[in-house]
């Protein structure tokens, strides 16, 4: 479902996937093949949120503003089941994984990864290429270009999965 908030509505590029429970409120931006799944709640009713290119937001996430902390998420971001993705910015390439939470102000900079159930602090800077753990977050590694490849699948996999529910995801009416 999509809502207006104060005259402000979203914006939804082409090809996007919006799973039927999905929740999109006010100022939020999703540009051309991202996809935003079951359970999803972004609101945009405080300040502006963005979604890149080709970016996954999956099953039960939660995006959310502060007056002053859009959230701005760059391209080819997966944002893992149940993470919490609060007035932030995320760059390019990057994988939030499942539970994690980000906090405003936070800065995930290029080709970062924030391991499940990880808390990155308020106003903390990750990366780039670095993949955090823990809670608080903390730098476990600089990441190799092989193992940046492995992570950025997630994004190839959920746009293949997007197409798919576009096309054969019919409701269904009990018999």
């Amino acid at each position: 479902m999509q809502y207006a908030f104060d005259n402000r509505n979203p914006k939804i590029g082409r090809n996007v996937f919006i799973a039927p429970t999905a929740v999109i409120i006010g100022d939020v931006t999703i540009k051309d093949n991202a996809s935003i799944w079951y359970g999803a709640v972004l609101r945009g009713d405080m300040d502006p949120i963005k979604i890149g290119v080709n970016t996954n937001i999956q099953d039960n996430c939660t995006i959310h503003t502060d007056y002053g902390c859009p959230a701005i998420i760059g391209d080819n971001v997966s944002i893992g089941h149940n993470a919490v993705v609060h007035g932030c910015t995320i760059e390019d390439d990057c994988l939030i994984a499942i539970n994690a939470v980000v906090l405003n102000g936070a800065n995930i900079r290029k080709g970062s990864v924030v391991a499940a159930g990880s808390v990155v602090k308020e106003g903390q800077t990750v990366g780039p290429h670095q993949l955090v753990a823990g809670a608080p977050a903390v730098v476990k590694k600089t990441l190799s270009d092989a193992q940046f490849e492995v992570f950025g699948k997630a994004v190839f996999n959920y746009l293949d999965l997007a197409q798919a529910h576009l096309t054969r995801l019919m409701p269904r009416s009990p018999k």
